[in-house]
């Protein structure tokens, strides 16, 4: 076996989880996938640097017959059908996988992506913890003596997993020599380990994929998912995936992903935070009408969200998939009963105008949150599990709408500077410390977040953006003082040992980022090596 392990030890729970027969089936999935996916990886870069030379996107004329076509995915199953209300949040540790599974909501998110952080202690124990509540087995006791169990009343949420993008390697697993994929770890394992598990239990295997750029990697994971029923004797179709449409490039190509995975497809999701990164990346270059304004003034009832948003509705019914909405990513404060009254009402105004659009369910990211989504939803769908049967005939959207983004309005600011630095050097200092969702001034934040943030400093400096709220012009001088400034605020908030192991480095960390004449496509790649 060429598969090697790097600090097992390290990872509580590794001696049932890195078994002999795991690493097999992830070692064969390297040796007949990940070939393709660094050449997915390498069109990617082609195509960006297409766009930086003038190319516009646009649906893709190879592939008309398919969007033309009269087609449709595979029936969902019954665990799938009604997904009205979707926690989010990271399957580690196990006290927060217990209460998104005793949360009342339909469907849980369980995330080893944007909401984790990759340290292998989390990967493992995430895998673990997902096994254990497959079995129905998962616990917890805290070191004060609280105990944490799975509710034995309720309905538990369907599961449905999200492992980490292509683009993320796995440095704790190298086959020949080679950092392993980490989208194929975090499937691998997880598929081994609890395939039949959740079949037992009246489920299935359910993922998310985040971050897909065109069908062609859509088409990989089809394969992949085809490889491992095949392997492991699973009937073929059993997988199900919901492809997050959070890239630019995908929302061109929304009819041909669900194709490519038309027999183990169950719908799409409109994720906000990541398409507006996207977005930003991809024209990072192309001129002011693609400068993208503080990201508070981009809300989704901008015409090019709007755009994106009822091409997804429409696209998914039209192919009987689920159509799901984004994060809402308000959360309550319980000391705080005004900014919790607050957040309540914006994220049912949130869900409202999804619910009324067509979506069929959506995302909360606070177990408080799901009642207040599971009412909106309820009021439009009553007894019905979806609105499959809304076909939106009538929305009709041009590659010039999807990329109007000068149709945001809004303003750049000195304010939104001040907070998307803030909010960037909080955030990847909790994350090197182990946390990949943090609540920052009330807002759940993620990598996604974090991503916007540094994404529009370099976009607003690379423009030599003037701030309207006090007429400077964006400098890498007037970057550099109010990043020195925000820090200083940040270590006034936290112990001094913390301030030094974490925030420090994730303050070089996006001073560089930001201030570097080369944009880095993933904050994520260059922080993973900063992880212990």
């Amino acid at each position: 076996m060429s598969i090697e392990i790097a600090r097992a030890a390290d990872a509580a729970g590794a001696d049932e989880i890195l078994t002999a027969d795991a690493l097999a089936f992830v070692e064969e999935l390297h040796h007949r996938f990940d070939p393709r996916r660094r050449e997915l990886l390498a069109a990617r870069h082609a195509r960006r640097e297409r766009i930086a030379a003038g190319e516009r996107l646009d649906f893709l004329p190879e592939t008309r017959q398919v969007r033309d076509g009269e087609w449709q995915v595979a029936s969902a199953p019954e665990a799938l059908l009604d997904r009205r209300v979707e926690i989010t949040g990271p399957a580690m540790p196990a006290k927060m996988a217990i209460n998104a599974l005793n949360s009342g909501a339909r469907v849980w998110l369980a995330d080893l992506e944007d909401a984790s952080s990759p340290t292998w202690g989390n990967i493992v124990g995430s895998i673990r913890n997902l096994r254990d509540a497959a079995s129905g087995t998962l616990a917890y006791t805290s070191p004060e003596g609280k105990a944490y169990a799975l509710r034995g009343d309720i309905r538990r949420p369907t599961v449905v997993t999200r492992p980490r993008g292509w683009h993320l390697p796995e440095r704790h697993v190298l086959v020949d020599g080679e950092r392993a994929s980490g989208s194929l770890v975090d499937f691998g394992l997880h598929f081994f380990h609890t395939a039949q598990l959740l079949i037992d239990g009246g489920h299935g295997p359910y993922y998310y994929l985040p971050k897909l750029e065109s069908h062609l990697e859509a088409r990989l994971w089809n394969d992949v998912f085809t490889f491992a029923e095949e392997a492991l004797g699973i009937p073929a179709g059993t997988i199900r995936a919901t492809v997050l449409i959070e890239t630019i490039p995908a929302a061109f190509e929304m009819d041909e992903i669900l194709y490519e995975l038309r027999d183990h497809a169950s719908g799409l999701n409109a994720g906000r935070w990541d398409y507006l990164f996207s977005l930003i990346k991809a024209f990072r270059d192309a001129g002011p009408d693609f400068v993208v304004p503080d990201r508070a003034d981009v809300s989704m009832t901008a015409p090019f969200m709007r755009a994106y948003t009822e091409l997804l509705v429409k696209t998914c019914h039209r192919r009987g998939a689920a159509a799901m909405g984004g994060m809402a990513a308000f959360v309550p404060n319980r000391a705080d009963p005004e900014a919790t009254d607050a957040a309540f009402e914006k994220v049912r105004a949130d869900k409202t105008r999804e619910a009324n659009d067509g979506f069929d369910g959506s995302w909360v990211a606070h177990p408080d949150l799901v009642p207040v989504c599971r009412e909106v939803f309820d009021q439009v769908l009553g007894d019905r599990p979806n609105q499959f049967d809304r076909r939106r005939p009538e929305v009709e959207v041009t590659a010039a709408e999807l990329l109007d983004v000068a149709s945001a309005g809004g303003h750049v600011t000195e304010a939104g500077l001040r907070n998307n630095l803030y909010v960037a050097v909080a955030y990847v200092a909790a994350w090197l410390a182990g946390s990949g969702a943090v609540a920052i001034h009330n807002l759940m934040e993620d990598a996604a977040t974090a991503e916007i943030s540094r994404s529009q400093v370099w976009q607003h400096l690379q423009h030599g953006v003037v701030v309207a709220d006090t007429g400077r012009t964006m400098t890498p001088e007037l970057v550099r003082a109010v990043l020195d400034e925000e820090v200083e605020r940040l270590r006034g908030e936290v112990p001094a040992d913390r301030f030094t192991a974490y925030h420090e480095p994730a303050a070089r960390l996006i001073g560089d980022l930001c201030l570097g004449g080369d944009y880095v496509e993933f904050l994520t790649l260059p922080a993973y090596e900063l992880l212990e």
